[in-house]
């Protein structure tokens, strides 16, 4: 799993762009609004990324700050969006001003969006109404979301809590533990202790 990437910015083209690391260049897709954020050709850049493995495709998808990475990681998982569509959106659209689109089921400015119909407006607001404020929890015109109701599960509450005490920010804690739960089926997740989920989690943040 590529989780970042530090290297030369090689080549920019309007949705990818090319980071030479130690001789290697790698591609990896962005939305508009991380691509406006990027320094010169020739100049050291650094992406938070993530890996989008699939039978036949590897595809890197890079971010400028955790934030996108962490609404990134949450719209992929609603059923309909995949990782093209996820970007399009983000490129329409600031982490916080979706979250609170989403948070305050503004179905008019979701449609607003390039791809986004209703339906998929409605699944949006529906699945991610009670995540969204784990991506942005300090803004102060969203909705108070508890930790509750942030994460799904007692078990997931408490990994989320140690990782916060031991000094980890809600937005990487979050996108740590989403990385976690692609890689293990729900059955294996179901039968880990809180140990193991705490362990697993440590390691995508190392």
């Amino acid at each position: 799993m590529i989780s970042c990437l530090k290297g030369e910015l090689f080549h920019k083209a309007p949705e990818k762009v090319t980071i030479l690391v130690n001789g290697v260049g790698y591609e990896v897709f962005l939305s508009s609004t991380s691509l406006e954020k990027l320094p010169q050709l020739g100049e050291d850049v650094f992406l938070h990324t993530f890996t989008y493995v699939r039978e036949d495709t590897l595809t890197l998808f890079g971010f400028a700050d955790t934030d996108e990475k962490a609404m990134f990681l949450l719209l992929i998982n609603v059923s309909g969006v995949g990782p093209k569509l996820a970007l399009s959106i983000l490129s329409g659209i600031r982490p916080v001003d979706l979250a609170r689109s989403i948070a305050t089921r503004d179905i008019t400015r979701l449609t607003g969006l390039s791809g986004v119909g209703k339906k998929t407006a409605e699944r949006l607001c529906l699945d991610l109404k009670d995540k969204v404020g784990l991506i942005v929890g300090g803004d102060e015109d969203l909705p108070d979301f508890s930790a509750g109701s942030q994460v799904e599960g007692s078990k997931e509450k408490d990994v989320i809590s140690a990782l916060v005490n031991l000094g980890y920010p809600q937005s990487r804690a979050y996108i740590a533990l989403s990385e976690v739960k692609r890689r293990f089926s729900p059955e294996s997740l179901a039968e880990m202790r809180v140990e193991d989920l705490i362990r697993e989690t440590l390691r995508s943040l190392a």
